[in-house]
């Protein structure tokens, strides 16, 4: 009896493992992230500029630099992350501007020669 109860759960144990998804690989897929912040998306449009960005981890928290460009408007921009952010947590706190727990995300957004750019600034509050 207890022979066949340890080959059942041996044999249930692989299907069971079989049939969730790996989390990461699902959270990820198709989606682009802001390099140095895992958790907050890139814009779809927008492609983040290679070697143009900064990760400083200290004691005292994270500073990441980070910049993007794109074809679309920076009013477009700025409604995405406006709708984005709150749902990941972040509380805004002005103009380009949201706070979540101790850590303060700025975004920059200009536009030249039909391109936006922005700059993302994430620091300890």
């Amino acid at each position: 009896m207890l022979r066949a109860l340890l080959l059942g759960l041996a044999l249930a144990v692989p299907l069971s493992s079989a049939a969730v998804p790996a989390v990461g690989v699902a959270q990820s897929a198709g989606h682009a992230y802001v390099g140095g912040i895992p958790d907050l998306p890139l814009m779809p449009g927008l492609q983040e500029l290679p070697d143009s960005g900064l990760v400083f981890d200290k004691p005292g928290g994270r500073i990441v630099e980070a910049f993007a460009q794109g074809s679309m408007t920076p009013e477009a921009v700025a409604a995405f992350y406006e709708e984005t952010l709150p749902q990941l947590g972040w509380r805004h706190e002005g103009r380009g501007a949201y706070l979540r727990e101790g850590e303060r995300l700025e975004l920059g957004v200009g536009r030249e020669a039909g391109r936006t750019t922005v700059h993302f600034r994430l620091f300890p509050q």
